[in-house]
């Protein structure tokens, strides 16, 4: 038998791979502008629809604004960059940031009960009329980056659908809270601590049972 002879295609292999297309390969810098384009638009949409508050760098603000927002923050970018990491699935692939970031969040609630107690106001944090707007609105405008990370998720191949899920939530209600926040004049430890956080939380739920469906192949 000549071992030069060309061999012969197999028509099996040939019928499968005449259906595969070039996959353009999923780079981390793609994924923050996506984050960051989100970003964007929800700021755009608050300051259209509420106004961005101006006071925010008045000398009078509690330090507790900047605190909750600056937490708010870097659980929100820390959460959005573990997700878009949990695309590319890879040996090291750690998300201990964004676990270390929602843990110090969770003081934010606990140090605000604190305060309203010892100072008795427990009653009009929870009367707050202005509460559940923060909480409602700061959740809604969160979908935009849940959105952005869910369709990301989609072009990739995440291993933990749960923990994917779980993050894109975090870090939809981290930022969603966080870009509505600036629209919210109240700067008080109760107010900011309960109803800026919830919006975290709340979503942290509905992104573990709602996203892996949606992403998975």
């Amino acid at each position: 038998m000549d071992r030069n002879l060309p061999k012969k295609p197999n028509p099996l292999v040939a019928e499968l791979a005449a259906d595969l297309e070039p996959v353009r390969p999923l780079k981390l810098a793609h994924g923050a502008l996506i984050i960051l384009a989100a970003a964007a638009v929800s700021i755009a949409l608050v300051e259209l629809t509420e106004g961005l508050w101006r006071g925010m760098f008045d000398s009078r603000v509690s330090p507790f604004y900047f605190i909750t927002n600056g937490m708010l923050g870097l659980l929100g970018a820390a959460s959005a960059m573990a997700v878009v990491r949990m695309a590319k699935p890879q040996v090291g692939n750690s998300h201990e940031g964004a676990r270390w970031s929602l843990g110090m969040l969770l003081l934010l609630p606990v140090t605000a009960l604190i305060i309203v107690a010892s100072q008795g106001t427990f009653a009009e944090v929870v009367s707050d009329p202005y509460g559940l707007d923060c909480f409602v609105s700061g959740s809604a405008f969160g979908l935009i980056t849940a959105a952005a990370l869910t369709l990301w998720l989609r072009r990739g191949a995440p291993v933990s659908l749960n923990a994917a899920g779980l993050f894109t939530g975090v870090a939809a209600g981290a930022i969603g809270a966080l870009i509505y926040g600036l629209a919210c004049p109240i700067d008080h430890a109760g107010h900011l601590g309960i109803w800026h956080v919830a919006p975290v939380l709340l979503s942290a739920v509905a992104g573990r049972f709602a996203i892996p469906p949606l992403v998975r192949w």
